[in-house]
């Protein structure tokens, strides 16, 4: 939990809704997406970091660093204080010589935050049983409605974005690119770049089952699940259909009855994966779905002697 408030906090990366779940798991805890998205929720987005805000990490080290966040966290009665650490003493063990700075914006008291919520938001709908993330911080704009216009590859999708092959206020979605789809849930980079380079960042959204660059602004909604390659909706819609990203309400659903997206999925068949041998094959066998970190194994929870112990 004090993972997700610090990266909720700062604005970070989406890409921690799978990598703290992930890691969780190799401890043996229970933690998905939902959870991480339940404790952004009740946090203050404090840190004015790009890209969503205005200063950068040096700035942030100038001030004194993580722990200036993280200051401000467990004064507000945020953090879990009495957590133990790898030095050998508690979270407020180790923040109590940490003065929080005055004189400076780049990360404010929790009393008078950016934002009352977190910087990230997990979204939840008819598009997404299984859930998905948007980084909100920074943005004015919090609803998107557009016809969806797809692909199922990256690199498709930037072919038509550098070739303009789309409108002001369509919803482009990139499929295929999850866990078991890329094989491996690739950062849909380029892609969002292009749309920054043109001048559309915040007039078109983009919809995916893989991954952001915690660099990404705007409306980029990423780890939809279940992902395309499993069958999920995201593999079932087809350009044109109505899309509606409400990161206010925390939903995220296509103007298709559950009937009709039946019917679609009685006819759908899964695109075949460029990887049909080696490792990324062996890869996608095993992994498991964004929701609990893409992970390819059960953990400690299900460990009964451990490899460090041999």
């Amino acid at each position: 939990e004090n993972a997700v408030m610090v990266v909720a906090a700062a604005g970070g990366s989406t890409n921690g809704g799978l990598h703290i779940p992930a890691i969780a798991n190799e401890a043996g805890i229970e933690f998905s997406l939902h959870d991480f998205g339940e404790i952004a929720k009740r946090t203050p987005y404090i840190g004015d970091l790009k890209p969503g805000g205005r200063y950068v990490m040096k700035d942030l080290h100038d001030i004194g660093g993580v722990p200036v966040l993280m200051k401000a966290l467990l004064d507000g009665g945020y953090l879990h204080g009495d957590c133990l650490t790898v030095t050998g003493k508690t979270i407020a063990e180790n923040l109590r010589d940490v003065k929080f700075p005055t004189g400076q914006d780049i990360v404010r008291p929790t009393s008078n935050p950016l934002a009352p919520t977190g910087g990230l938001v997990v979204l939840k709908g008819n598009l997404a049983p299984q859930g998905a993330i948007v980084k909100v911080a920074g943005m004015s704009t919090l609803r998107f409605t557009g016809p969806a216009l797809c692909f199922d590859r990256e690199e498709d999708a930037f072919d038509a974005v550098e070739k303009r092959r789309y409108r002001e206020g369509d919803v482009i979605v990139i499929r295929y690119e999850g866990p078991r789809g890329g094989p491996g849930m690739r950062e849909m980079l380029s892609t969002t770049a292009a749309l920054y380079g043109q001048g559309v960042g915040e007039k078109v959204a983009l919809l995916t089952d893989g991954r952001f660059s915690g660099a990404t602004h705007g409306f980029c909604i990423g780890h939809v699940g279940p992902e395309a390659a499993t069958g999920g909706p995201i593999g079932l819609i087809r350009d044109g259909d109505t899309i509606t990203i409400d990161a206010v309400a925390g939903t995220l659903d296509v103007a298709l009855t559950e009937g009709e997206l039946a019917e679609r999925r009685r006819a759908w068949t899964p695109r075949r994966s460029d990887h049909q041998s080696g490792c990324l094959w062996r890869y996608s066998q095993t992994v498991g779905d964004a929701e609990k970190g893409a992970i390819t194994h059960p953990g400690a929870r299900a460990e009964i002697r451990a490899y460090a112990d041999i």
